[in-house]
């Protein structure tokens, strides 16, 4: 097993983003804006953001056979990211997904998935040594869930940290089988309600959501919880992390950004606490800046800024 290894298995799709004053109603245009055309998916935005702190990164994935792809695919190159594993379907389009973001960095999102829906258990079988020579493995669900069960299954029967971020929010509870196999479950408050059944929107709720989602079997629990921070669970004890205090305009990744730089503290051997703070210092910096891979940050950014703050 290497030690530092994250494989990162979900969606690679390109993102038509417009910048507009506010979101439209439905039935409503709003004229003015920025148009912007970048990389995205969940599954790539979380493998770009750990590449760049400086993870050791392979890359699972479904892309159609177009120029998307091959856009996509040099581009997760040029990052150094191993993309042996980054599969072709010549008979639908790669994931594509429209995102319209307002003047308070507030965003809305339609994704139409293409290829990223043909990611099956045959295709992580063929990854399977790639997957267990690793330390972690994060997942997202905008791949069929039965994909993201055989992926954790063929994790966590090797002994390799399995972490999920389940997002887009499942529209049916998980299976208890997945949720068991989980070693940290990362949802945010919206997503948390919803595999709690109920509703979160404060420290205290957010608790209780987590205590549910351990009782059914996760070992961790994670819950972002936008500008408050995020509230890490063990099962035992609970620990409260302060957001630190920017001017968002963007939070088009900033969930993806988080999940990244978490899994490279924890490949480099910190704790979950720990690894968290990372997460949200490096998060903090993405909102600052519009787009999802293009804002997310680098290793040296951060230590700059580590280096200030000490100097200071």
């Amino acid at each position: 097993m290497n030690p530092y290894k994250i494989v990162v298995i979900g969606s690679s799709n390109t993102d038509m983003v417009i910048k507009s004053s506010k979101l439209p109603a439905p039935g409503e245009t709003v004229l003015g804006g920025t148009f912007l055309m970048n990389p995205g998916g969940k599954g790539a935005n979380q493998a770009v953001a750990a590449a760049r702190l400086g993870g050791n990164v392979t890359f699972i994935c479904k892309t159609g056979n177009d120029l998307f792809a091959n856009r996509a695919t040099e581009g997760y190159r040029q990052e150094g990211i191993n993309t042996k594993f980054i599969l072709r379907n010549d008979e639908v389009p790669s994931g594509i997904a429209l995102v319209t973001v307002d003047e308070a960095g507030e965003n809305c999102i339609v994704v139409a998935p293409g290829a990223n829906d043909t990611l099956t258990p045959a295709d992580i079988e063929y990854a399977r040594d790639e997957i267990t020579s690793a330390r972690l493995l994060i997942m997202q669900l905008e791949i069929p869930l039965e994909t993201v069960v055989a992926a954790a299954r063929i994790a966590h029967q090797n002994g390799v940290t399995v972490i999920l971020n389940p997002a887009p929010a499942p529209s049916a509870p998980l299976p208890d089988e997945l949720l068991a196999m989980i070693d940290i479950l990362i949802p945010n408050r919206c997503e948390a309600g919803i595999l709690a059944g109920m509703k979160v929107s404060d420290w205290d709720s957010a608790e209780e959501a987590a205590r549910i989602l351990h009782g059914r079997g996760t070992k961790n629990i994670l819950v972002t919880l936008g500008s408050l921070g995020s509230l890490c669970y063990d099962g035992a004890s609970f620990t409260r992390i302060k957001a630190y205090k920017v001017r968002a305009i963007d939070t088009t990744a900033a969930g993806d950004t988080f999940c990244g730089a978490l899994c490279v503290a924890l490949s480099e051997g910190e704790n979950l606490t720990r690894a968290a703070r990372f997460a949200s210092r490096v998060a903090s910096i993405s909102v600052t800046r519009l787009g999802a891979q293009n804002s997310v940050p680098y290793r040296r950014e951060i230590d700059e800024m580590q280096e200030a703050a000490c100097i200071g």
